[in-house]
């Protein structure tokens, strides 16, 4: 038996999500919809964070002016596709997400309080499970047969300036979303074996 076949997950959706995904670097003009970043959305906020939160907050980028803004904040290596992107979606981590947290959590009653009380802890504990959601917005990406481009490479105290006067929120990634275009992919860099990271004690 192959490792393919040890796996719930057809051998399709296998290559759909990881093997053959990758991130785009130029994309096609066809459109992205609120419909499918809808359906991207959906099928996401069920994936598990720490204590249910969700802190991930999501800005589509639609208007000229809008993209003009964030280009700006974007490293040199990034601005040409972050402006011709189809669509561009911020992905930020709301430090206040705790005022979205059921009143009593059944397992863990003392979560809401210690995410009151302990600015530190909430920050903390929203960039984790931010990061975590980041992650699952981009195989919704796949999921939706759309590209990612996941970036890090721009100024973040200038898109939470930008894009969150408010002082509670903090980018965590930038993500151009379409179909790829010509010559969309990097080579790809190898992986670690299985032997290099998993150990049994």
């Amino acid at each position: 038996m192959t490792t393919n076949e040890t796996l719930v997950l057809d051998t399709a959706a296998q290559d759909l999500l990881f093997r053959e995904a990758r991130t785009a670097n130029t994309f096609t003009d066809e459109p992205v919809t609120d419909e499918q970043i809808q359906a991207i959305y959906d099928l996401v906020k069920y994936a598990p964070t720490a204590f249910n939160q969700q802190p991930l907050r999501v800005v589509l980028v639609r208007s000229a002016e809008s993209r003009a803004r964030l280009v700006e904040q974007m490293a040199d290596g990034n601005k040409a596709k972050t402006g011709t992107a189809p669509l561009v979606a911020i992905l930020a981590a709301d430090n206040e997400f705790h005022e979205e947290l059921p009143t009593q959590l059944p397992h863990f009653p003392q979560a809401k309080d210690m995410f009151f009380s302990e600015r530190e802890v909430r920050e903390g504990s929203a960039l984790f499970n931010g990061a975590l959601q980041v992650g699952y917005f981009i195989l919704g990406v796949r999921a939706a047969g759309l590209a990612a481009g996941p970036m890090t490479g721009f100024d973040a105290a200038g898109i939470n300036k930008e894009f969150f006067g408010d002082g509670e929120h903090s980018v965590l990634a930038v993500v151009n979303i379409g179909k790829p275009g010509d010559d969309a992919w990097f080579p790809r860099s190898p992986r670690l074996a299985y032997d290099e990271v998993v150990t049994t004690v």
